[in-house]
This record gives C-alpha cells, structure tokens and sequence, in this order.
C-alpha cells in the first residue's frame, strides 16, 4: 500500500493464503488496542522531588528562570512568532512571518518556561504562560488542526513549496508533526507545572485529529522531522490513552517502508525501517529525536528488534561520530553525521540542538538498560558541548560549537532559524531530574551536584542528600535518612569511565597514559568491603540503611591528556586535556600574541590544576607551557616556550573573539606554524558570495574535497558568474596566482569552474591581465597563472560556474 493522504484498505478474506501487508498491520494495530503497556524499568526521580541547593548547578538553574526563560519569551514577541498565532486566530491583521517551522520556538518557549516553574514559582510568568496558550488555543481549527502557516501566509510567501498546498501534502519538509510534537510536549510540563488543562487540551484535540488521519488504511506518511514521537508517548503517559502510543509507534515503523512511495532518504532517516538501521546517517537532530522515540516505545511495548537497532546505532554514534566534547554532526552542510571518523575541529557543526538530542537519547538508553556508559556519555555532552551553547548570562547562545576557532565565532543572542535558545531554556531545568533514579529494589545516583532528593523505594520513603563541589572537586558525600529508622535497599553509585581509565565509552577516544589512582568509597569512615558488587559502571551497596549513614566517594581528578584513534585524521598527533568530566581548551586570552594553533604541548610537559574564583564565573584551570612556533621566512621556523591557561571548553568565548582549540599538537609536525604574512593574506578580500576571508587564511588543503578547513563556495547558485578579490594595502607588483579549487564530488553540488579570468584594477577599470598562462582547472592541487606584471591595488578573479553546479575556493596565491 503506497503512502497516499487517501489510502484504501485492500479487502480480503480470512481463507486467502498470504494477507496483504495492510491487512497485518492493521491486525497488529487492533491487537495492541486495550494492552496494557509497559515503561521504563528504572524512573527517573522527578524534579519536584530533587532540591539543588548550590554548587555549580544551582546558579545555572537560577540563570535559565530568571534569564533566558523571559529572553526567549521576549524575542518569540519581537519576531512576531506569537503574533502567528494571533492572525491566525483573527486577531490581528496581517500575513505569517518567518520561516514554516517558527510555530515550535514558541512551544518549547513554553515548556522551558513550565518546567522552571516547578522549582522557580513566579505567578507573573505563569500569567504570561496563559496568555500564550490561549493564543495558541485560539488559532486552533475546530477540528484540531494546528499550523499557523497554514491559516495566514501569504499567496507569495517564500517558503510555500516546503509547507505544501494543503494539509500534510509535504510532511518530508513542513514540520507539521514536529511542530505538533513540541505543542504536547509543553502541554504535558504545563499541567504539569501549574495542573492546568489549558494546553493539554489543545494537545488531546489535536492527537484525536491525528489518530483519525493516520494509520493503517489512513494516510501512511511520515514527518520528515522526527519529534511528533516522542511527544505522543508524553501525551499518553499524560491521559492514559495508549492510542497515542499506538500512533508513536506506527510513525516510526513506516520509516523505510516505500512500498510505492518515494522515500525522504538518509537525511531524515527514512531510507530504510528503523529497526534494520544500524549506522547514524543524515540530520543530527532528526536522528537522535528519533533515536529518543524509539527508546520510548522499545520500553512501552518491550520491544526487543527496536533495542537491537537502538544498540547498533548507539554503538555507532559513540565509536564512530561523536566529538570528544559529546557534540554530534560533524557536517554543517546538513546539519548532521559524516562519514565514521570525520571529525574535523575547525568547521565542526556540533549543533546545540543536537548535544540536547544526545542527552535525552542517553538517559532513555540509561532507564531502559541501567548501564552507565549511557550516564557517561550523558554528562560529557551536558558539561560540554551543551554548556558551550549558551553564555552564562543565559542570553546569548552558539548554534554550531566548533573545537577550534579562526577568530570569527560569538554567541547570538537570538538566530533566525532560532531552535536553539529555547531548546536550552527546557534542558536546564531537566538537569536535577537526571540527577536520581529508582527501581523497585533501589536507588541510582547519576549525576553529581549539591541536591537533596525525596525517593521511595519498597514502599519506604528516604531522604539523599550530596554535599560536593562537583565537577571541580571529585569528593562526594552522600547521607541516607529514612523516615522509619532504617530501610533495607541498593545504593547504586555510579564510577564514572573518566575515573577508571576509560576517556569515554568505546575506543574512539583514550588517555594518553594509564593512571594508578582509583576510585574509593567510604561508609560512615570506613573503607567499603571489596566484595561489593560491582556492574554496568555502578557499585551496589546493598545493606539496611540507618538515619545518618554517610557514603563518601572520592574520584581523583588528575589532569588526562586524550588521544583519538588513528582513523581520525584531523587529531593525528595531537592531544587534548580533559580533568573529571571537563575538557579543556587554550583560548585566545590565555597565551601570549593570543595565537593557539601554533602550539606545541609535549608528553612530558608539566600540567597543574588551579582553582581561580574570579575568571569566568569561578572555574579550576589547567597550567602549562607549551612551544609556540612561528615562521621565520621561508620554510625556517623559530620556536619559544609559551605559557599558557587552559578553561573548560563551555568557557570559552566569553571575553571576545579569538583563536581557540581543543587539540593541541604533540609534535612540531602537527602544529600549524604562524605562518608569514603575504600579499594575499594582508589583503582586503570580498565576493560575489560565500565566505571571502577563506581563501587568504593560509590553511593548506590536503585535496579539493577536503572540508576540515574553510572554503569559499557560491552553492547554491549553479551556473552563474561569480567573483571574488583582493584590495591591496598599497599598489603592488603582481605576475603569479595560484588557486586550489574546491570539489566535492559524490558528496555535494560543488565542481571544477566551467572557466575563469584574471582582472586587475586601473583606476575605475578592472581590466583582463595581459599574456596569461593557462587557467587550469584541476583538482588537488594549485593551479598556476603567470601573466606580464603589473602594479595595481586591486586584483579579481572572474570565475563562471558549471552548468547545473556550483563552484568554490580553498586558497588563492598571489607573488
């Protein structure tokens, strides 16, 4: 049965030999209808139940209700995405502005907000949150339907073809599910929060709608942005109703389902059925969203082909596509996964959407299984490559989180595709929740920070409480205090892989050295029994618990130098620090001339920890010296020593622009000189398009399709004349260029140039060089044009593209 909004059920008979596909989905469809599901084996302790009382943490928690939370109210006003839903409603005249998807911004504006009320109460914001819903209830067709593009844009709006005609005419691009799955995922945290039903019956009526339209013998499409799934496992455990589970489930089993119908691909994750997918492959977010739905339904429906698939693709994401920070999508061109072991630093994507993906996906995979490698790579990416994406005034924030900076990256305080800010107001507060978690037998201590926490375990209600200094410090004290006098259950306290010689889960990233240090633990001052069991990264201290047991566990944090593997070719020879959960990077402010990539940091050198309460909000750097080397003209190369201050990463771009970088070189052979100037990198450079100051950075390329560097391109414009070039300081006597074309054949749109010439300015003039050699046009290498000198203050590369193609630049050399 093909994907059609109009889809027929073939009628067949109980006597036929072989049902139709449509018939057996359809059985199995009504079979699942009034069973009873199952969860998560393991819960995670509510938030209204933890209390962070200090510590590194609390101030964050304090700075996302009292800032970034009404920033990202205020600019969902400003840019008009809360007056969408307004016109849509009749109340206010005029077409929808902004991009299709803006309607979700405001969603997941309101559920950051809802769940900061649960530990920030504040009844001005709470009226304002009203406000909204009712807005939004407003704009709500009567049959349930929500879009507001749908309702008001205008007959010429730029974005007509990704929305579609009609109603789910173009579900591969108009995220009228994944809008509709941020919509129940607020609706759910705002009864939630305030135990009103304003939102969540917006929510209901729309999933009612959405049951109706799909389905087995309904329409068989599928979003082309996953979200609408995990949303509806949240609206069933909201209400009850397993139809919205039932629906969760179909979305995702559709994937890779054709059967007539034109694929969306491997950019959304439909090239194939979810459960034989065993490789991360296209949009990050897309992917991990979906990820994150599958693990809720492997754990309602105990479904053992999704876990396979979700292990395959865990294994994948972690040994093959995952930064050392924790940030995924190495790929800006597409916003998500690369080749394995393609994790270029300086043009790394690491979008902040993506590291929240990650997160949510590994604290399903920890409640689904109970392992910690998950906790692990959980916190990696919370204290890094998440942390990096907002400032810590909660009111700028980064859209890609790079691991080397040219000098060229700040936060924004708002983007127009703005999915990022307000995804982080409705992490922040979730951070607690992650913190501890329950089974029947006992209890897990994840995450450590200064909290209290309310559990019950076997009917028995306790009190734990950690006093730490965490993730400065590795000394954690933990003290029981059950109601009754004692209480009989499993303390789970998880090691974390960084204290026991494992830089993060998998191979993909190691300690350059062994160290002899070890986790302890202490109960009420003495020494645990070495026979406690250990297992999936947890002591278990199972005994009868009394009213002022103490555990302390102590994780020494030394300084680790990590390597990766071989296979990834932008860290070969290089090296980067990392101390207890944290990595590091040398920032422009720290080092003498302010330059970072010309640094040389030896095995052998001495690095030291230090605490500095002042710099950057208080944070524990690491000391060194490294040798900074430096062209001395011609292929010399001076070296001095160089000290410098490492910060953690989520610092960094605090104190203005600069270079940056996480891997250092070890060798002289892997650093990058500063290089010595010339005619070209002194020069003012402009184009017709694309990224101009790419071509005179000096950053060799190793081929035409080499993307860890910048280029100049002028995708997606195919075809066209374009120009890119140099405006001298001073008039200059030129006779040589050399150009290193860019071509990424077999992965994008961009080719060798059909042609090109030479320009140099006279006076108002830009005339042709005289004499020129061949303009070659080939790959992985320069291609050099000499022509009679000339002085002139200006020089222009005039390159016309091939036809139904783009082009670009890496370098371009001028003697």
């Amino acid at each position: 049965m093909t994907r059609k909004k109009h889809g027929k059920i073939i009628r067949t008979t109980l006597m036929m030999k072989f049902c139709s596909l449509a018939l057996l989905l359809t059985v199995a469809w009504t079979s699942l209808r009034g069973q009873g599901l199952a969860d998560y084996g393991i819960k995670a302790v509510a938030f209204e139940n933890v209390t962070v009382s200090h510590g590194f943490w609390k101030p964050r928690l304090d700075t996302n209700s009292s800032a970034t939370v009404p920033h990202s109210i205020q600019q969902c006003v400003i840019t008009n995405r809360l007056a969408n839903f307004e016109k849509a409603a009749g109340k206010k005249e005029g077409h929808f502005e902004g991009w299709w998807f803006n309607d979700s911004d405001v969603y997941k504006t309101i559920e950051g907000a809802a769940l900061s009320l649960i530990t920030h109460p504040d009844p001005a914001l709470e009226k304002t949150l009203d406000e909204m819903i009712a807005a939004i209830a407003a704009a709500q067709e009567p049959d349930g339907y929500l879009y507001t593009p749908r309702r008001t844009a205008a007959p010429d709006y730029q974005f007509a073809s990704y929305v579609g005609p009609e109603r789910w005419s173009k579900l591969s691009s108009s995220h009228e599910l994944y809008d509709l799955g941020h919509l129940y995922e607020a609706a759910v945290a705002y009864q939630r929060a305030t135990g009103k039903s304003s939102l969540l019956d917006v929510a209901v009526k729309s999933a009612d709608m959405l049951i109706g339209i799909f389905g087995p013998g309904k329409n068989r499409d599928v979003p082309g942005h996953q979200e609408i799934e995990i949303g509806l496992t949240k609206l069933y455990k909201a209400t009850g109703n397993t139809k919205y589970a039932r629906l969760a489930k179909f979305f995702l089993d559709e994937r890779g389902h054709a059967n007539g119908h034109e694929l969306y691909g491997e950019y959304s994750q439909d090239h194939k059925p979810v459960i034989e997918q065993d490789s991360a492959v296209g949009h990050a977010v897309r992917a991990l969203y979906m990820y994150a739905g599958m693990t809720d339904v492997a754990a309602l429906y105990n479904d053992e082909s999704y876990k396979r698939a979700l292990n395959l693709l865990w294994d994948d994401v972690v040994g093959r596509k995952t930064y050392l920070t924790g940030g995924i999508g190495a790929a800006g061109g597409h916003e998500g996964f690369s080749y394995a072991f393609e994790l270029p630093n300086l043009v790394a994507y690491c979008e902040t959407c993506a590291s929240i993906a990650n997160i949510l996906w590994n604290q399903r995979m920890f409640q689904l299984s109970g392992d910690g490698k998950y906790v692990d790579v959980l916190e990696r990416t919370l204290y890094n490559a998440m942390l990096s994406g907002v400032a810590q005034d909660g009111r700028t924030f980064f859209y890609p989180n790079p691991l080397e900076s040219d000098g060229r990256y700040a936060r924004s305080p708002w983007f127009a595709v703005a999915c990022c800010p307000p995804n982080i107001s409705r992490i922040i507060p979730q951070v607690a929740e992650m913190a501890y978690a329950t089974t029947d037998n006992g209890v897990y201590v994840n995450l450590f920070m200064a909290s209290s926490a309310t559990v019950t375990v076997k009917g028995e209600t306790l009190k734990i409480r950690q006093e730490t200094e965490y993730p400065w410090d590795g000394k954690v004290r933990i003290s029981i205090d059950p109601k009754n006098a004692s209480a009989d259950f499993a303390l789970n306290v998880r090691i974390p892989g960084w204290a026991e010689d494992e830089a993060i889960p998998g191979n993909l990233y190691s300690f350059l050295q062994q160290t002899k240090e070890r986790a302890s633990i202490q109960i009420n001052g003495k020494p645990l029994d070495g026979n406690a069991p250990k297992q999936n990264g947890y002591v278990m201290i199972q005994r009868s618990w009394n009213k002022g047991d103490v555990v302390e566990l102590n994780l020494p944090m030394p300084v680790r130098r990590v390597m990766s593997r071989s296979e990834v070719k932008d860290n070969l020879g290089r090296v980067a620090l990392q101390r207890g959960p944290l990595v590091y990077c040398v920032e422009w402010p720290d080092v003498k001339d302010g330059h970072v990539v010309n640094l040389v940091l030896h095995d052998d050198e001495k690095l030291a920890a230090e605490r500095l309460p002042n710099l950057l909000g208080g944070v524990t750097v690491i000391l060194g010296s490294a040798r900074g080397l430096k062209c001395a003209g011609g292929a010399a190369i001076t070296e001095e020593t160089v000290n410098f201050t490492a910060i953690p990463y989520y610092a960094w771009a605090h104190r203005g622009k600069g270079e940056m970088a996480v891997w250092l070189a070890r060798s002289p052979s892997a650093a990058r000189p500063i290089p010595c100037p010339t005619v070209a990198s002194t020069s003012k450079v402009a184009a017709s398009g694309g990224e101009p100051k790419a071509v005179n950075d000096q950053r060799e390329p190793s081929s035409s399709i080499d993307h860890t560097n910048r280029f100049l391109h002028w995708w997606p414009r195919k075809g066209t004349a374009e120009w890119v070039q140099y405006d001298f300081t001073t008039p200059t006597r030129i006779s040589v260029v050399e150009v290193y074309w860019f071509d990424d054949t077999g992965i994008g749109e961009c080719r060798l140039p059909k042609s090109w010439s030479l320009l140099y300015r006279d006076g108002a003039e830009w005339k042709p060089v005289k004499n020129p050699s061949t303009y070659g046009v080939e790959k992985d290498r320069y291609n050099r044009t000499t022509f009679d000198a000339i002085t002139t203050d200006g020089l222009r590369l005039v390159v016309q593209l091939p036809d139904g193609f783009s082009t670009g630049i890496h370098e371009w050399k001028v003697e």
